[in-house]
């Protein structure tokens, strides 16, 4: 889909702060060079805000990223709705490039192409640091995983890092929806640190 997203070797980092950090990633490559940056789409309300503060079961809110360009270009959209279920990577012109759906909750979600076709599965390990990017035929075509970054980190920040390796070739558009495996993962799995 993107020349953006074509190296074998990928990190995803979230910002180094505290909860009002989520939604936001930096997307580079094996050299550290940044390839693209995500926000979330829209500014939250009040409580929305006090939630982020207080996650409890905040990781089953919809919301949405949009990675640009480092100069601002729009790529991708990843709009994860209500609850784990559904999340689908858009396309700037709104066009579905495809959907990571549930088949078992936080430990399986196969990836559908605009058509709603499977073409993947995302196998996630018992820790949910792991992930396994399978095609529809059973090859595996990239493996995402989430680094340890500490107790304090993990507890008290939304800092995350995840490194993507991707067994090329792999046919677009399962490519990029494996680039994107790290952020997906990350907003179903792992934004809210269940304080509460």
């Amino acid at each position: 889909m993107s020349e953006v997203f074509s190296s074998p070797v990928l990190k995803v980092e979230q910002p180094r702060r505290g909860p009002f950090a989520k939604s936001r990633y930096k997307v580079l490559d094996g050299d550290g060079t940044v390839l693209a940056i995500a926000a979330e789409t829209s500014d939250k309300g009040r409580a929305e805000t006090l939630r982020t503060v207080f996650p409890g079961k905040s990781d089953l809110d919809a919301r949405a990223v949009l990675l640009t360009t480092p100069d601002g270009e729009p790529l991708l959209v990843v709009d994860k709705r209500q609850g784990r279920e559904l999340t689908e990577v858009l396309q700037p012109g709104g066009e579905t490039l495809g959907s990571f759906v549930m088949e078992r909750v936080g430990r399986r979600y196969l990836i559908q192409d605009g058509a709603g076709d499977t073409i993947g599965a995302v196998a996630v390990d018992l820790p949910r640091n792991n992930f396994e990017v399978i095609a529809a035929k059973g090859d595996k075509v990239a493996h995402v995983r989430k680094k340890w970054a500490g107790l304090a980190t993990h507890l008290l920040t939304t800092a995350d890092k995840y490194s993507v390796e991707i067994f090329d070739p792999v046919p677009e558009p399962l490519r990029t929806m494996a680039a994107m495996t790290a952020i997906v993962m990350d907003m179903n799995l792992h934004e809210s640190k269940e304080i509460t």
